[in-house]
């Protein structure tokens, strides 16, 4: 059904258009519309994307290789190649015959395909004397990649010769489909169907086949015609890198578009030129002045990502274990399981302010059981994470244990000590799980790292900065009864609360990496005497105190396979932990330290049985 006769009625599901105004600015626009609107929007590059790779355009080739002829031709006068290039035309009509053009020129000067190719490779492929990543796909190359990655373009005309935007797109996972002579289109996979369709208006640089000069220009061929005409009839454009001063053929199909669906976005870091000013008033276009490729692209990006983070459903605990665990081995991938991690942190932190867990009155075991469930998908996270982990992400761990720290306030004042203790419970938390998970695991010497940092400072009394083997003893963290939130059987009373707290508030994220109980069990055993260990190495006499635990009891201690006497045996300097740094990698420190865990443990009988 036609409205007049001419422009088809768009239907009501039709994609957003979002227009610019005095209250919303292009850049925002153009991130509403292509979020609205994914696969709507095509790009139409020009050589300006490509500058900031070192990468020539096809006329910028033509006037090098017109000035190496040239001082080829007259090695005796220094200047030729500049003289040359400053003219280039002029300098080939004087001195050749027909009409410069880089098929021609590059013809003349390598005429086989070998020689063709090691004429381009200089221009096209980096050489030993480029700098690192020269010509290489920019910024704004990547930023494209993973817009086609997420859906938001399918479609890319290009006038530009390279292949910059085709090793962005495989770099990312993504093959194209790449049409850059007329004779392909015949067999194309249709536009709707392919990941994405790179369409090189004006040729590849391996072939000789371009259109470069301005006769070549002048016009394409009736089946590029027709594909060009469906692309700017159908899709929303957004213009970036081209001047329109040159390619007359590409600006009459502009102008023969009927009026657009959808909008068109025309980014020019210079001034618009006649062509330009032209198009984009007969369009109506968005004008984008003064922003680069690589910043346009960019900017693009995040604010479609920002837009995707705020429209998406939460993500649930179990696709998220998921996720990281896909992310994890994969390079690639790598930014997606800092992402994941830094934003489930920083829903914690969100959740865990001091107005929001007051850790006084009657909704105290409410704020302890709250800290629980607020770290419960993190727990989880960081479970999976170090346990499927090789060391390649430890840093990202530790980053996470670095901001939960930061939940208790170092801010100095009035406070109730064994009561803001307890803002270090998810930090705790979350070394706990990492701890056991890396006995689990056998990665114990991640302990090293865990144990070490990050340091904190008290402002109790004198400044003192102490690791976490001091700072998160349990005994400090939950220093105050836990009767109300896990009674004891009735005439019975907890010895050892605060482990048996841990163990309790820890299996379930553990409990698909260790399902046996048992087994759990020990591997808590095993943590809390490590832990023990490196904290009575502190090297403050008054710091020394273990991870008061189950790990005291007598039968982890008086037999000949007990766990004491296992460890005892272990201490060498082949020791993981050692190898890892904890005990200053000195093997008489981890034993000092073992030997005064045990005089510790003489003298306080009443913690273990």
């Amino acid at each position: 059904m036609e409205t007049d006769g001419t422009v088809p009625e768009i239907p009501a599901q039709a994609p957003l258009v979002v227009a610019p105004g005095r209250i919303l600015d292009a850049k925002t626009a153009l991130a509403l519309n292509v979020h609205a609107s994914p696969g709507v929007y095509a790009l139409l590059l020009g050589s300006g994307i490509s500058l900031t790779s070192g990468v020539k355009t096809g006329w910028g080739i033509v006037e090098d290789l017109v000035g190496r002829v040239a001082a080829m031709q007259d090695p005796n006068d220094a200047d030729a190649a500049e003289k040359a290039a400053a003219d280039p035309a002029g300098w080939w009509a004087q001195h050749y015959d027909g009409v410069l053009g880089y098929s021609g020129l590059l013809g003349a000067v390598a005429p086989t395909a070998a020689a063709r190719q090691q004429q381009l490779a200089r221009y096209f492929q980096p050489q030993e004397d480029d700098e690192p990543g020269a010509k290489g796909p920019t910024p704004a190359h990547h930023a494209i990649a993973q817009l086609v990655k997420r859906g938001s373009v399918r479609v890319i005309l290009t006038t530009n010769f390279d292949r910059l935007t085709e090793r962005a797109l495989e770099e990312a996972g993504i093959s194209p489909q790449v049409i850059s002579r007329p004779s392909q289109i015949a067999e194309m996979m249709p536009l709707p169907h392919a990941p994405v369709t790179v369409i090189k208006l004006h040729g590849d640089y391996a072939a000789l086949d371009q259109l470069n000069t301005v006769d070549e220009l002048e016009t394409y061929e009736r089946e590029q015609q027709e594909l060009l005409k469906r692309v700017l009839d159908e899709y929303g454009l957004i213009i970036c890198g081209w001047s329109a001063d040159w390619d007359t053929a590409l600006v009459r199909a502009l102008e023969g578009v009927r009026p657009r669906r959808y909008p068109m976005f025309w980014s020019s870091f210079s001034t618009l030129g006649e062509a330009a000013k032209h198009l984009t008033t007969q369009h109506s276009a968005v004008v984008i002045q003064g922003m680069a490729a690589d910043d346009l692209f960019t900017d693009l990006q995040r604010r479609v990502e920002a837009l995707d983070r705020m429209s998406a459903p939460p993500v649930t605990r179990d696709i998220a274990v998921t996720r990281l665990k896909r992310a994890l081995p994969d390079p690639v991938r790598r930014i997606e399981a800092s992402d994941l991690i830094h934003q489930t942190v920083t829903d914690i932190l969100d959740r865990t302010a001091a107005a929001a867990r007051p850790l006084s009155g009657p909704v105290f075991d409410e704020s302890i059981l709250g800290y629980r469930a607020d770290c419960d998908t993190l727990l989880h996270l960081l479970a999976h994470g170090v346990f499927n982990d090789d060391g390649t992400h430890d840093a990202l761990w530790l980053r996470a244990l670095e901001r939960l720290t930061r939940i208790r306030s170092t801010l100095p004042g009035y406070f109730t000590e064994a009561l803001e203790a307890l803002r270090h419970y998810p930090a705790l938390l979350a070394t706990w799980t990492m701890g056991v998970t890396a006995v689990i695991s056998r990665r114990e010497e991640f302990l090293a790292t865990i144990m070490a940092q990050p340091t904190w400072n008290t402002l109790s009394g004198r400044t003192r900065t102490q690791p976490p083997a001091v700072y998160l003893n349990p005994t400090r963290v939950l220093a105050t009864d836990l009767k109300s939130i896990m009674p004891p059987p009735e005439g019975q009373v907890w010895r050892l609360p605060q482990s048996r707290f841990l163990r309790q508030e820890t299996r379930e994220p553990l409990r698909v990496l260790e399902p046996d109980d048992t087994a759990y069990q020990t591997a808590c055993t095993r943590f809390e005497f490590l832990a023990s260990m490196i904290a009575m190495d502190d090297d403050t006499q008054q710091m020394r105190f273990p991870w008061v635990g189950e790990f005291m009891n007598d039968v982890h201690w008086e037999y000949d396979t007990s766990m004491a006497n296992t460890i005892k045996t272990e201490l060498t300097p082949n020791w993981p932990l050692l190898q890892a740094g904890a005990f200053g990698s000195d093997v008489e420190r981890a034993q000092a330290a073992y030997e005064r865990l045990v005089e510790w443990r003489a003298k306080n009988p009443q913690l273990h049985w």
